[in-house]
């Protein structure tokens, strides 16, 4: 059953930062990413590492129209596994090199200027 839990006051998670709330079997990375507040289990669905100590920023992908060109995306909301480097959207949950494998996403809300997460 899920638990709302209080994280932080919202000033204590400025855009492009993370909190770790101990919840729930692994924990939960809450993450501000340009003002928007998401939420991910702290464990990598590839071999169990403490994903959100891994660290935050983009990935490249291909430019179609020019190839052998990399071009970098959706900075500050991509983690990156400490251990193997797997690559996983905060905003979803998938895997930037294949979608089908994820990480659990959890609910995130604000009120009276608390951040609380449903883990």
């Amino acid at each position: 059953m899920l638990q709302r839990r209080l994280v932080c006051w919202i000033d204590e998670l400025p855009p492009g930062t993370m909190k770790l709330v101990d919840t729930g079997k692994f924990g939960v990375g809450v993450y501000n990413v340009g003002g928007q507040l998401y939420a991910i289990a702290n464990h990598c669905s590839h071999e169990g590492a403490p994903l959100c100590l891994g660290l935050i920023g983009g990935t490249n992908e291909s430019v179609p129209a020019e190839p052998g060109r990399l071009r970098r995306v959706r900075d500050g909301q991509i983690v990156r596994c400490p251990w193997h480097n797997w690559e996983f959207d905060v905003t979803t949950g998938r895997n930037v090199a294949d979608p089908r494998r994820r990480v659990r996403t959890y609910r995130v809300d604000v009120a009276d200027g608390k951040v609380f997460v449903s883990a």
